[in-house]
C-alpha cells in the first residue's frame, strides 16, 4: 500500500493506490476570529447586567481570542451560565437565545453549522454575537419553611416539628413570603438568620444552605434546615501566649467579661481593641469545643460580685458557658524612626527617636527624641534643637483614658525671637464619645527669650483644656481625609511669672472639611477631594507687649498661610522682616487633591490669613497665598511637595516657598 502526505492549503490527500479514489480531510485551521458581543436590553436591567458579568464571550473578548471551532464552544457553552444568570433573578421559565451573523447569514448558537460559519470569517472580518433574555414571568417566594436540622423537606411540613423563629429573626431573613425569588436574596439569608441567632447568644446555631423547590404556579417554595443550640454565655476566659505583657493588664483592657451574653459581634471588638494597643503582632481568638453549666444561681464565675456583694444576674434564657481563648503574638518592643522635612522658611530638619511600647508590662510607652531644627531657612537665624522624653501610661486609673508626661528642651533662632526653654508637661486624655475626645493638663516652663536686642526670663504655668472631633474615620493619623468633618477647640488659661507678671487666656478653635466629588458621581471614592479649612485665635487679658513673644499669635508657614515665610503675616517690627505677633489671627484655606495613576497626586490651594494687636479676631492686613504640588502615595503616607506664591510679597517677604514633608498639610 502506498502512502502519500502532502499539505497544501491545510488539505491531507491519502492514496491507497492508482486507481483508489483520494479522499480530503479538513485541519483546524490556526487562524483567530474577531468578534463582537453585545448583550440586549431588557425590560429588567439586572438581567442584562447579570448576563454581562456571567458570559465568558463577553469577558474574554478583547483578551483571549480563538479559532472558529474554539469560539463554538464558547457560545455553547455560554448557554449554560447565561440561563443560571437569568435564573438568578427569578425568571425560572425564561430562555436565551444567542444569534451569531456573520456575512449577512444568521445562526442560533446551538446551530450545527456554527463553525462552518464561523470558518468563513476573514483576517478583516468580525463575527457579531447578540445576546437575547426572554425572561417570561418572575418567580416569587411561595412558603419559606424552617425544618429541624436532621429532618427532610416533606418532615418539616408538619407543624409539631418545626423549630420556631420569631418575628425579629424572620425578618433577619430579608426575605419574605411573594417577593421576587432572587438567589442572591435567597442564599444570603442563611448567613443573615445565622448571625441573627449567634447574636442573640446561640452560639452553637447551624443554618444550612437554603433549597428551593419549584411550584407550578410560579412560585418557588424555600426550606431551611437549622439547628438553634443552647442559649450561652461568655464562659472562662484564657489568655495564651503573654510574655512581657501583664496578664492582669490584658484583662482589665478586655472588653468581655465572664458571664456577659455570647455575641460574635462584641468578641471580635474586643479583639480589636487589644490589636489597638500596638503590643501585639497578631490576636487570634478561639471557642471551646465544649459547653459548661452555669455557675449555681447567685454565684459567678471566679465569684464575682457587685458592690451590693452579690452576682450579677446572668442574661434571661441562658442554658450555658462557652470558654474562650485568646492565643497572642506579642509584636516587638523597641522601634527607631527617623525624621527629616525641609521648607525655605524654615529650612531642614532632621532626627530620630527611640520608642520602647511595653516600658513596666501594662502598655507604658517610652519616647525618647533628638531633632535638629533650623538648617537654613529664611525665618531663621541660626540652628536649633527639640529634644524630648515623653512617658506614656494606657487606661490611668480607668480604662481607655492615657497619661502623658513630656520633658522637653527646646532652642530655636527665629527672625521674630530667639528662645531656649525647658518644658514639663502632664496631661489626662480620653474619649468623650465616638468621635470626641478630650484632655486636661499642667505645664510648667522656663525659658529665655531675646527679640530685638532685648532679653528675658519667664517663668510660664498653664493649664491647657481641649476637646478634640475627628468624624474622617480614618484608620491612622497620617492618612489623607476624603470625607467628614474634624474639630478641634482649646482653651489655656496661663500666668507668667518672673519678668513681668501677667495674666492671660489664649483660646484657639480649628475645623477642617473633606467633601468627595464621588458623591457628584464626577469620580471615583477618594480621588478628587476638595478640602476647607479655617482656624481663628485670641488672647485675652494681655497686650501683645505684656506677652512673652513665643506666647503671641502668629501666621505665615505651612501651618496657616502658604507662600508667605514662617510668621510672616502680621504686624513687623520698624519695617524689617521681623514679626511682632498680635493677640488674634483667623486663617482660612481651599485645597484640591486629585489622585493620578502610579500612585501620584496633585493638589491645588489658596490660603489667606491675618493677625491683628487687637482682642477680635478677622481684623488686620489680609494676606493670600496660592500654588500646587505633587504627592507620592506611599504605605505610611503621601510624599508631599508644595510650592507656594504671595499673592501681594509683603514688605521684605520671600518671593516663593518651597515645603518638603509627609502626610497632607491638614
Amino acid at each position: 500500500m502506498l502512502l502519500i502526505a502532502s499539505l497544501f492549503g491545510g488539505k491531507c490527500l491519502y492514496a491507497a493506490g492508482q486507481d483508489d479514489a483520494l479522499l480530503t480531510i479538513q485541519t483546524m485551521p490556526k487562524k483567530a476570529v474577531s468578534y463582537n458581543v453585545e448583550v440586549l436590553p431588557t425590560d429588567d436591567k439586572s438581567i442584562s447586567d447579570s448576563m454581562a458579568a456571567a458570559s465568558q464571550l463577553v469577558s474574554l473578548q478583547k483578551t483571549r481570542n480563538v479559532g472558529p471551532y474554539a469560539l463554538a464552544g464558547r457560545i455553547r457553552g455560554d448557554y449554560a451560565r447565561l440561563q443560571g444568570a437569568l435564573q438568578s433573578r427569578g425568571y425560572y421559565a425564561g430562555r436565551v437565545v444567542v444569534r451569531v451573523s456573520l456575512h449577512g447569514k444568521i445562526l442560533e448558537g446551538t446551530a450545527p453549522a456554527l463553525a462552518s460559519l464561523l470558518n468563513e470569517a476573514g483576517a478583516e472580518d468580525q463575527v457579531q454575537v447578540r445576546i437575547q433574555a426572554e425572561p417570561g414571568i418572575q418567580f416569587t417566594i411561595g412558603q419559606i419553611v424552617i425544618t429541624p436540622l436532621a429532618a427532610t423537606p416533606a418532615e418539616g411540613l408538619a407543624k409539631d416539628k418545626e423549630p420556631s423563629l420569631s418575628e425579629a429573626e424572620r425578618k433577619s431573613m430579608g426575605v419574605q413570603e411573594g417577593q421576587p425569588a432572587i438567589a442572591g436574596d435567597i442564599l444570603a439569608a442563611q448567613g443573615r438568620l445565622s448571625h441573627f441567632l449567634q447574636e442573640e447568644g446561640y452560639g452553637l446555631a447551624d443554618v444550612q444552605t437554603p433549597q428551593a423547590m419549584l411550584r407550578p404556579n410560579h412560585q418557588i417554595d424555600v426550606y431551611i434546615k437549622m439547628k438553634r443550640g443552647p442559649k450561652l454565655i461568655v464562659g472562662p476566659i484564657a489568655l495564651e501566649g503573654l510574655k512581657r505583657v501583664k496578664e492582669r493588664y490584658v484583662r482589665r483592657r478586655l472588653a468581655l467579661k465572664e458571664g456577659q451574653l455570647y455575641q460574635p459581634s462584641a468578641i471580635e471588638q474586643a479583639r480589636l481593641d487589644l490589636g489597638s494597643t500596638s503590643l501585639f503582632s497578631s490576636i487570634q481568638q478561639r471557642n471551646a469545643d465544649y459547653v459548661l453549666p452555669l455557675p449555681p444561681q447567685g454565684a459567678s464565675a471566679k465569684g464575682k460580685v457587685d458592690k451590693k456583694g452579690k452576682a450579677p444576674p446572668l442574661p434571661a434564657g441562658a442554658e450555658g458557658a462557652l470558654p474562650l481563648s485568646f492565643d497572642f503574638d506579642e509584636g516587638k518592643r523597641h522601634r527607631i524612626t527617623g525624621d527629616v522635612g525641609y521648607s525655605t522658611d524654615l529650612g531642614g530638619r532632621a532626627g530620630v527617636s527611640w520608642l520602647h511600647r511595653n516600658l513596666l508590662g501594662n502598655g507604658e510607652q517610652l519616647r525618647v527624641a533628638a531633632l535638629a531644627t533650623g538648617l537654613g531657612g529664611t525665618a531663621q537665624q541660626g540652628v536649633g534643637y527639640d529634644a524630648y522624653v515623653d512617658f506614656t501610661k494606657p487606661d490611668f486609673l480607668k480604662r481607655s483614658q492615657t497619661l502623658n508626661v513630656r520633658l522637653e528642651g527646646i532652642r530655636q533662632l527665629l527672625y521674630s525671637y530667639g528662645q531656649t526653654a525647658f518644658l514639663l508637661h502632664g496631661g489626662v486624655s480620653r474619649p468623650l464619645g465616638k468621635d470626641l475626645s478630650g484632655s486636661i493638663g499642667a505645664t510648667v516652663e522656663q525659658e529665655h527669650i531675646r527679640q530685638f536686642g532685648h532679653k528675658a526670663e519667664y517663668f510660664i504655668a498653664s493649664l491647657p483644656l481641649q476637646l478634640d472631633y475627628d468624624g474622617t474615620h480614618r484608620s491612622n493619623p497620617i492618612e489623607p481625609a476624603t470625607h467628614g468633618v474634624k474639630a478641634s477647640i482649646g482653651v489655656t488659661p496661663s500666668l507668667s511669672l518672673e519678668h513681668q507678671t501677667s495674666f492671660f487666656i489664649p483660646m484657639n478653635a480649628q475645623a477642617s472639611t473633606y467633601f468627595d466629588l464621588t458623591h457628584l458621581g464626577l469620580t471615583k471614592p477618594g480621588n478628587s477631594v476638595i478640602a476647607l479649612r479655617a482656624m481663628v485665635g485670641s488672647v485675652q487679658g494681655a497686650t501683645t507687649w505684656h506677652l512673652p513673644p513665643d506666647q503671641r499669635l502668629y501666621a505665615g508657614g505651612p501651618g496657616s498661610v502658604r507662600g508667605y515665610r514662617y510668621q510672616g503675616v502680621g504686624p513687623q517690627y520698624q519695617h524689617t522682616k521681623y514679626a511682632i505677633g498680635g493677640t488674634a489671627m483667623d486663617a482660612g484655606t481651599v485645597e484640591f487633591r486629585q489622585r493620578l495613576p502610579k500612585n501620584l497626586g496633585v493638589v491645588g490651594f489658596v490660603d489667606a490669613g491675618q493677625v491683628s494687636s487687637g482682642s477680635i479676631p478677622a481684623h488686620g492686613k489680609l494676606r493670600v497665598g496660592y500654588g500646587g504640588g505633587v504627592r507620592y502615595f506611599t504605605p505610611i503616607g503621601p510624599v508631599r511637595v508644595d510650592v507656594a506664591f504671595p499673592l501681594h510679597r509683603a514688605e521684605r517677604g520671600d518671593r516663593w516657598e518651597l515645603y518638603l514633608g509627609l502626610g497632607e498639610t491638614f
